[in-house]
């Protein structure tokens, strides 16, 4: 790859993926701009909410830009923090949304560390690819590390394949005070021909006995040269709005050379809809639907997601009247 002419700003909402033929690497980049800001200005998240759903919302973002087929990926963590309850939904090819639940006064005492916020639980990550296709879902433990720690341990423990993710999110002050939020991440795996250079050191079982010298684990070159130049990546380079994603992967790989592939657009869109909200209506006994009937004789109905209010009649969601 030569230095790239065509897009000299940063093109935001896309995903672009790219492969180091030399490294045996392939990966993403996903800038997120209108996208996630939209996501928490409709919030008003405080900032470390903001900066954990940003997030998430890139890591989802990567990976589920990465479906070959039209199905849903979705991360979602439950835990003991101050944010107990994080999920975002990446429908193929380009739908995201995100939403948070959390405890005000206790996110106000914590500060703005997202690991901190987030706490200890689980974090899983599930694959719906719809049709006959089977659901799969990875679990990793949460006990405080990073999310970007939390993807390795996904990847180590599910995938099998050596990889490597950085994440960063910034909130940009515009002149005259307003702010905007930017995001970006890259995701870049090792996947040789031989499945035999993809090994990776195997975890600790944690039952040998005491003194036992675990052997020698040596690395491939090529993907110890991809892992230290991801590893130089400043966060300011993936959320900068003057440098392009092309650009970002030149000043990598340049001298491996680097081939980019085509753009693959982001949006925020909720899955919400009337249709969807009266078909979860009717899992609910007649009864329950009664009691869902407000003072003023309406049914109302808010997604968590997008905050869009729906209001049905009883007659709507077929409740009986009360003999």
């Amino acid at each position: 790859m030569q230095a790239p002419a065509a897009s000299t700003t940063a093109l935001d909402d896309v995903a672009l993926p790219f492969q180091v033929t030399a490294l045996d690497a392939r990966g993403r980049v996903v800038r997120l701009g209108p996208a996630i800001d939209t996501i928490i200005q409709r919030h008003g998240y405080p900032e470390g909410v903001s900066r954990a759903v940003a997030e998430a919302a890139v890591l989802t973002a990567l990976l589920g830009t990465s479906l070959k087929f039209d199905g849903r990926f979705q991360f979602q963590t439950k835990t003991d923090g101050p944010i107990d309850l994080l999920v975002v939904d990446f429908e193929a090819p380009d739908r995201l949304r995100a939403y948070a639940r959390f405890d005000a006064a206790r996110v106000a005492e914590t500060g703005a560390d997202i690991a901190a916020l987030i706490g200890n639980g689980y974090l899983a990550m599930t694959i719906e690819p719809g049709g006959d296709m089977n659901r799969y879902q990875g679990i990793v433990a949460l006990e405080g590390q990073s999310l970007e720690e939390a993807a390795h341990q996904y990847f180590r423990q599910s995938e099998q394949i050596p990889t490597r993710v950085r994440l960063a999110v910034a909130e940009v002050a515009e002149p005259g005070g307003a702010t905007h939020w930017r995001a970006g991440g890259l995701l870049v795996q090792f996947l040789p021909v031989s499945p035999e250079r993809q090994r990776q050191q195997e975890l600790d079982p944690g039952d040998a006995p005491e003194g036992t010298t675990p052997p020698a684990f040596a690395e491939d070159d090529a993907w110890v040269e991809v892992r230290a130049l991801t590893e130089t990546i400043e966060d300011h380079e993936l959320v900068d709005p003057a440098l392009s994603s092309e650009e970002l992967l030149y000043r990598l790989f340049h001298e491996r050379g680097v081939t980019v592939f085509e753009r693959q657009p982001l949006r925020e869109a909720c899955r919400c809809s009337r249709e969807r909200i009266m078909a979860m209506f009717s899992k609910f006994s007649p009864d329950d639907r009664r009691a869902m009937i407000g003072d003023d004789g309406q049914i109302g109905v808010t997604c968590e997601f997008c905050s869009t209010r729906y209001s049905f009649t009883p007659a709507e969601i077929e409740v009986p009247a009360q003999g």
